[in-house]
């Protein structure tokens, strides 16, 4: 086996031992005579399979009881509509604060449903800071304030919640969903697609408290209604069994790992051994204000653009992939999700040293 070091944004590296354990089982689950690709969702084995993700998720994350687990398709995009669908109710406004292009994403699916409220945007500076306290103008008695907690494409990550009074808060957690401890209790609802720490891209998590499954109207297309899924555990139509088992791996090794404690003090000593070199020497230079950096996508630019294609060029031949920035923002971008491994940081690390000793 010679795996290389996985940067990429999303879908992203998966743990090893995940992979090996599915790799084990692809052909015959033991003591099911078949593949997890090849069972009926309506068995035994793969509703045990899907109670099992569930209580796994919940404890890894200290779901309360009153919030329902979700597993749908569609990916965070879906959940973009299917938010202001279910709780946009006629006559009130969400409000929404816009730190990405994910979260304008989510502001234009909004916007065909009813009123939205721009309650902050940091779009003026590029999106390279976190919206200051004073600068966030809520709604009295808005439907929900929405978030998108981390942003793959600039590289900044809420440090905590903002304040947003009663009104229930909406978070797409796409891209840091349990690399750290969460108070879910704080949310009315959670979104993920788990392509970046919970799975493979297919499945999309969703944690909603009850009291907001009142708010889906029977007019809804099926499809797109929160209480419609909820009253038939994910399975009103048939769901992405193999995303939902490999879910339920990656669950399964982060509780291994000591839960979100134990990951959030690993994903927290990687970033801080990139963030060092970054800033070491003034050859590279960080992209995201320092308040708001991500631990999850690190962004950064060289000296000049055509130093950055000589560095994708050799880091890619190094083994470091997936190190070029999105394309409608450039430089450099170093995702490293839960599962991506420390050795990879320190051989970035010694890479970008090297590189900056032969074109600093």
């Amino acid at each position: 086996m010679n795996r290389i070091f996985n940067f990429s944004a999303g879908p992203a590296v998966l743990p090893v031992p995940v992979l090996e354990e599915a790799q084990r089982n692809l052909v015959e689950l033991p003591g099911v005579g078949m593949s997890v690709l090849e069972i009926s969702h309506r068995s035994k084995t793969f509703e045990d399979m899907l109670a099992r993700t569930e209580a796994d998720v919940r404890t890894l994350g200290k779901v309360p009881a009153n919030y329902k687990v979700l597993f749908l398709q569609g990916g965070a995009s879906m959940q973009f509509s299917m938010v202001p669908l279910n709780l946009l109710t006629p006559g009130a406004t969400a409000d929404y604060i816009v730190t990405g292009a994910w979260a304008q994403k989510a502001v234009k699916e909004a916007q065909r449903v009813g009123t939205v409220n721009i309650a902050a945007t940091t779009e003026s500076d590029n999106f390279s800071r976190l919206p200051k306290p004073e600068e966030i103008e809520l709604t009295p008695g808005a439907a929900y304030v929405h978030l998108t907690t981390n942003n793959t494409l600039f590289g900044t990550e809420w440090p905590s919640e903002p304040a947003v009074g009663d009104a229930p808060l909406v978070a797409d957690t796409s891209s840091d969903m349990f690399s750290r401890p969460i108070d879910v209790s704080k949310y009315g609802l959670l979104y993920a697609g788990a392509q970046k720490n919970l799975g493979p891209s297919g499945v999309t998590l969703v944690i909603i408290r009850e009291d907001l499954l009142a708010r889906s109207q029977k007019s809804l297309h099926t499809m797109l209604n929160y209480a419609v899924h909820a009253e038939n555990g994910s399975m009103y139509n048939t769901p992405p069994c193999f995303g939902i088992y490999l879910m339920g791996l990656v669950m399964k090794w982060g509780l291994a790992q000591g839960g979100l404690d134990a990951i959030n003090a690993v994903n927290q000593r990687k970033a801080d051994k990139l963030y060092a070199e970054i800033d070491r020497s003034g050859f590279y230079r960080g992209t995201a204000d320092k308040a708001g950096r991500s631990r999850m996508n690190i962004t950064f630019r060289l000296p000049s653009e055509d130093l950055e294609k000589v560095f994708v060029k050799e880091s890619t031949a190094a083994g470091l992939d997936g190190l070029k920035g999105h394309r409608s923002v450039g430089g450099m971008r170093a995702s490293i999700y839960n599962a991506f491994p420390e050795a990879g940081l320190d051989a970035l690390v010694a890479f970008m040293q090297e590189f900056e000793k032969n074109n600093g």
